[in-house]
């Protein structure tokens, strides 16, 4: 049950349009469902506002499946699946009203939602090589009911391709920015920015740059205020934050 679905039965009981025994019943399903493999908790969006997200990296694709078909069977719509490949992709797609998203990993059971905030999630990445955990990110903030303003190789190394978009910089409720190397773009925008930014580190770049470790910490250690950093590669931390930051208000 999601927390709108919680607020409008609550409503009722108020309105007298149900009984209160009536709407015990809704909450007497379980709060999670062990599987012996996975204990999926159903009550994360009442707690939360969001649902359970499936990691797929270390799961088999027959796990994935059975965890999805789980959800949906117990009223979840939408159904997001980080870090999945393309095996267990194929056999989602046997059994699942499915879309699978390669460049990004990313699987979603059932449908996407439409955005229900007005405000945008601008996502920006430094070159062409971090456009797969900035879409991990925009899928991410998509599946959680956002718009999504991609704004893809706007690097330092070509500052003017970033300032050309000043107006969708500008208008932003919170900005993702995603760069590996060593990691500026975050730092610029956030120079630009008077919304939150976060910034996504990425594993690209040559050897001194140390699988992202160099972007992580010239994030980390950005002299513009409003700056906060999520782990290397993680596309869908920041794709969550954003979303709960876009919501609020």
């Amino acid at each position: 049950m999601e927390q709108n679905e919680l607020r409008e039965l609550l409503n009722s009981v108020a309105e007298g349009k149900i009984s209160v025994d009536e709407a015990v019943l809704n909450f007497k399903a379980k709060p999670f469902e062990d599987l012996g493999f996975a204990k999926i908790d159903y009550h994360r969006s009442i707690r939360q506002g969001i649902a359970e997200v499936i990691y797929g990296a270390g799961k088999t694709p027959e796990q994935i499946v059975k965890i999805a078909e789980n959800m949906l069977s117990n009223g979840q719509k939408t159904v997001l699946i980080t870090r999945m490949s393309r095996e267990a992709a194929e056999l989602a797609e046997k059994s699942l009203p499915f879309t699978y998203y390669e460049m990004a990993g990313i699987g979603i059971v059932g449908e996407m939602p439409d955005a229900d905030t007005e405000k945008s999630v601008v996502i920006a990445t430094g070159g062409t090589s971090d456009m797969p955990v900035a879409e991990e990110a925009a899928l991410t903030a998509e599946a959680l009911g956002n718009k999504v303003t991609r704004l893809y190789d706007v690097g330092v190394s070509g500052i003017h391709r970033l300032l050309s978009h000043s107006e969708e910089i500008m208008k932003a409720k919170v900005i993702i920015a995603v760069a590996g190397m060593e990691g500026a773009l975050a730092s610029v925008i956030g120079g630009l920015a008077d919304c939150p930014v976060i910034a996504v580190p990425t594993s690209v770049g040559y050897g001194a740059a140390f699988g992202g470790l160099a972007a992580l910490l010239s994030m980390l250690n950005s002299c513009a205020s409003g700056v906060s950093v999520v782990n290397i590669d993680n596309g869908f931390g920041a794709g969550y934050l954003a979303s709960m930051i876009n919501h609020m208000g």
